[in-house]
């Protein structure tokens, strides 16, 4: 298998457990998130999930970089 195949199968395992883990955590609602409510739209932006969702990839990526 190719180095960029095992990346992708990594990157998807990853995204994988991420998705799972924030179905069942409140991973997706933390505070610092922004919603805004109007009458008809609802506008979501997770900016502290994201920061927090960055640096745990950062994290995973760098010891896979180490392991390898």
């Amino acid at each position: 298998m190719t180095g960029m195949g095992k990346l992708l199968m990594i990157i998807g395992a990853v995204l994988l457990v991420l998705g799972f883990f924030m179905q069942f955590t409140k991973l997706g609602r933390l505070p610092g998130d922004i919603v805004i409510k109007k009458e008809n739209a609802t506008f979501y932006f997770p900016i502290v999930t994201s920061i927090v969702a960055s640096i745990v990839l950062s994290l995973i990526f760098y010891v896979i970089g180490k392991w390898k």
